[in-house]
């Protein structure tokens, strides 16, 4: 179905297509976990599709990641491809500074159900760690479940190429 807002698919889809194309760039150890937050950001009104798209582009896609006297230097690879490995850290140390930090709200999720607060994705440098009061995305999500998500043509067209 295709509208002015995009063209319908479920998570399941969205999440299904994600971790074709990350496997079939070579990232299949990451696929399903970047895949189901790839579904959760578009569920919650964010660029999922348009960051796994960016970050599939990308040379590096590794760092080894290792805590400092400043937090934590992400070395610019996009979390797309050290979500997991970011989050890891964060339950061992708690609360971290991060820096030089690509495609942030792949943490989000994360975040979310892991029930740790996060600063803003967006900003290159974000604080990591600490208690969330409540779950804000629960609603954006159910209604993404039942009604499906509306994603940009030329962006899913891309994807599933």
């Amino acid at each position: 179905m295709v509208n002015d807002s995009g063209m319908k698919q479920t998570l399941d889809s969205i999440a299904a297509v994600a971790r074709s194309a990350l496997t079939s760039a070579g990232h299949g150890a990451i696929a399903d976990h970047a895949a189901q937050r790839c579904a959760w950001l578009e569920a919650c009104g964010y660029p999922g599709i348009s960051q796994l798209q960016d970050a599939l582009a990308d040379v590096e896609t590794s760092a080894v990641l290792e805590k400092d006297a400043l937090g934590l230097d992400l070395q610019g690879v996009s979390c797309v491809f050290i979500a997991t490995q970011v989050e890891g850290l964060v339950r061992e140390h708690g609360r971290l500074f991060l820096r030089n930090v690509r495609h942030g709200l792949y943490l989000l999720p994360g975040s979310v159900t892991g029930n740790y607060g996060i600063g803003c994705p967006v900003d290159p440098g974000f604080p990591l760690g600490g208690e969330r009061g409540k779950n804000p995305y629960v609603e954006k999500l159910e209604i993404a479940e039942r009604d499906g998500v509306a994603v940009d043509v030329a962006l899913w067209s891309a994807l599933v190429e």
